[in-house]
């Protein structure tokens, strides 16, 4: 890996790395396209501000809370896939939202549930969160598919602020995880 951020993870096809400041080009690949963000904000397209602000949140929340919504590098070629990773949702409650997010190229690879499986063993393991949540688009499948693998389990719909799109919300607690 030739990456000078922090590994924060590593599967046997991927390695998780920090957001910084010079990953401006990585952010707009993934969070600049229309094609992937339309899962987390419907039809509405970034600007680049949006997307240097998205790029700013990740790196404070690394700082502040030691999680993000980390880069995903294929570990034999180091080429940039997408982010997986967590955000505070309940803090006092010590729960953890889980998402991920891959650029199109690599979609339909079995990328996102290597990433995701990984990301739920770090947040029981070694981060001790009591519960994870999720949600997704409604009329993500493949985002539903991967969270019902991991065994979690849908609680109710909630409005996305965001977009306004009803989406589903979905738990899960550590005794519940599919590994």
């Amino acid at each position: 890996m030739n990456r000078k951020q922090t590994k924060i993870l590593e599967t046997q096809r991927l390695v998780f790395t920090t957001w910084d400041e010079g990953d401006r080009a990585l952010a707009f690949a993934l969070w600049g396209d229309h094609e992937v963000t339309r899962w987390v904000r419907g039809n509405e397209v970034l600007s680049e501000d949006e997307v240097e602000a998205r790029l700013t949140q990740e790196i404070e929340r690394e700082k502040q809370e030691g999680v993000q919504y980390w880069p995903l590098f294929q570990k034999d070629s180091d080429v940039f896939i997408g982010c997986c990773g967590l955000c505070p949702y309940d803090p006092e409650e010590n729960i953890y939202e889980l998402g991920f997010l891959l650029t199109r190229d690599y979609w339909g690879q079995g990328y996102a549930q290597e990433a995701a499986q990984a990301v739920v063993r770090y947040a029981f393991d070694k981060l001790e969160v009591a519960t994870l949540v999720a949600s997704h688009h409604p009329d993500n499948e493949a985002a539903c598919h991967i969270l019902s693998q991991l065994g979690f389990e849908q609680m109710h719909e909630r409005r996305d602020e965001a977009t306004g799109v009803m989406k589903p919300f979905y738990r899960l607690r550590k005794n519940n995880t599919a590994r």
